[in-house]
């Protein structure tokens, strides 16, 4: 049977709001699906990105030269299980996050979107691959006639649910299903805590939720009477006493409804943990990171620098494969300073065994980074003009490093001086990685006048002007 357009129609909708939802999640994202309607029916595949190649060999020994996905009884399409999906096991391509499920009215579909490296967790992209199993399931138990449209809606704005579904999943694992905690009402506040200012300072601190019958086991530092716990939903005072525990190890203590005290330790064994840090923060359970907010919104982000290219650079270079992991290591804290600090910075990696004499302050003789207050003396010269001069005997060459060179194509006035200069730079100098840290834009990694963490700048594109194809098909024609 081969699919009508009602079904390219549901699929390229949802695709293309899940796809635009991620993408302000967790970064530019793409997405893609492998499915079967029926158990004699061919498995397709809709991937308008390409976001699957590469993969060709593993789809084509999963769902091509083995049959294993078809031995499983089909799911009746009674009314009973038009909403109900049974999950299917992990797939596992390598760079992929997917769901997988079989339902009454689709016998088999896996849904696929990009592993970010920098992302906090896995859970909600998962849960939010779910829902879209779920909604094409919902879509397809129905007459096309009573078809509303709005799958793709949903998945666009999935990000507050995406993160309460993981959160509860969690609980429930800790728990079990009889708590009183009510998660929405948490996130709720969160966000809104997280845009409010009081005296025009962003919140710092740390807000937890416990479940209310662990509350009399707690001991509190202070506990304020039943009759006077601010509610949750009193924003601004909530955010006045989160002050009260700004930059220390005290704690604002939450049964979900009020807040019932302070406290520094003995924690109960499950708590939600709305870790305020300014203009950002996170959200864990327990100890375990979810996602981060900021600006009224949840993200995956972790905040901190992507540094894979760099550290693929370093693998890629001469240096000994221990010596360029402590390279890497040193690196990555000088620039999470910068991050934290919020200021810009440049730091030069000289590979060679012959440091480059580069115009900028010098020291008596190198300084050893593997030594902390070596290393935080670097963290503190981050801040002055001028680059960092790191050489691969691990030391500190110099500070305030003036970077010049010829005009070179691909240099990019919106950038500043600061980038510009290491493009310029690195394209004279072999065996040079320059990182650049700007206050307002992510981590550049520069390597012969090219900046090798550019991302891919592929272009979103409707889902509709691409349709399914059989996968045994896109197989062949894409692995050759």
């Amino acid at each position: 049977m081969g699919l009508n357009s009602f079904i390219c129609h549901c699929i390229g909708d949802s695709l293309d709001g899940l796809r635009d939802g991620l993408s302000h999640f967790s970064g530019p994202s793409r997405a893609a699906i492998v499915f079967a309607m029926e158990p004699d029916d061919p498995m397709y595949i809709f991937d308008p990105q390409n976001l699957l190649g590469g993969h060709e060999p593993r789809l084509k020994e999963l769902y091509v030269e083995n049959r294993q996905w078809r031995s499983a009884p089909a799911i009746q399409r009674d009314s009973l299980k038009y909403n109900h999906i049974v999950p299917e096991k992990d797939i596992h391509l390598a760079g992929l996050i997917s769901f997988g499920c079989r339902s009454g009215s689709v016998y088999y579909q896996v849904w696929f979107t990009e592993h970010h490296p920098d992302a906090c967790s896995t859970g909600p992209t998962e849960r939010w691959l779910e829902h879209a199993a779920w909604r094409f399931c919902l879509d397809m138990t129905g007459e096309r006639a009573f078809y509303t449209g709005i799958s793709g809606s949903f998945l666009r704005e999935y990000a507050t649910h995406a993160v309460r579904d993981d959160v509860v999943d969690r609980m429930n694992v800790l728990l079990g299903w009889d708590t009183r905690l009510r998660i929405y009402p948490i996130l709720d506040t969160i966000l809104e805590l997280s845009r409010t200012r009081e005296e025009g300072a962003w919140p710092r601190g740390k807000l937890v939720f416990v479940e209310p019958q662990a509350l009399p086991q707690m001991s509190f530092l202070a506990r304020f009477p039943e009759s006077e716990q601010p509610s949750i939903e009193n924003i601004k005072h909530v955010r006045k006493l989160l002050a009260a525990v700004e930059r220390s190890d005290l704690k604002l203590i939450s049964d979900g409804r009020c807040v019932a005290g302070i406290a520094a330790e003995s924690l109960p064994d499950f708590t939600i943990t709305a870790d305020f840090r300014g203009g950002h923060g996170f959200l864990k359970v327990v100890d375990d990171p979810v996602c981060s907010f900021s600006d009224g919104t949840y993200q995956s982000r972790t905040r901190r620098a992507n540094l894979v290219h760099l550290e693929e650079a370093l693998l890629e270079s001469d240096l000994d494969p221990e010596i360029g992991n402590t390279v890497f290591k040193i690196v990555a804290s000088l620039v999470h300073r910068a991050e934290d600090r919020k200021h810009g910075a440049t730091l030069v990696l000289n590979l060679d065994a012959s440091p480059l004499a580069i115009s900028g302050q010098c020291f008596d003789r190198p300084l050893d980074l593997q030594e902390p207050e070596v290393l935080d003396l670097a963290k503190a010269l981050l801040r002055l003009d001028g680059a960092l001069h790191i050489g691969a005997d691990l030391h500190l060459h110099g500070f305030a490093c003036l970077l010049d060179g010829r005009a070179i194509e691909g240099e990019d006035r919106a950038r500043g001086a600061r980038f510009n200069s290491a493009l310029r730079f690195s394209a004279e100098h072999a065996d040079i990685i320059i990182v650049v840290v700007s206050s307002d834009r992510p981590v550049s990694v520069i390597q012969s006048g090219v900046e090798i963490s550019a991302a891919c700048q592929w272009r979103p594109m409707s889902c509709g002007i691409v349709q399914p194809t059989h996968l045994d098909r896109w197989v062949d024609r894409n692995g050759d």
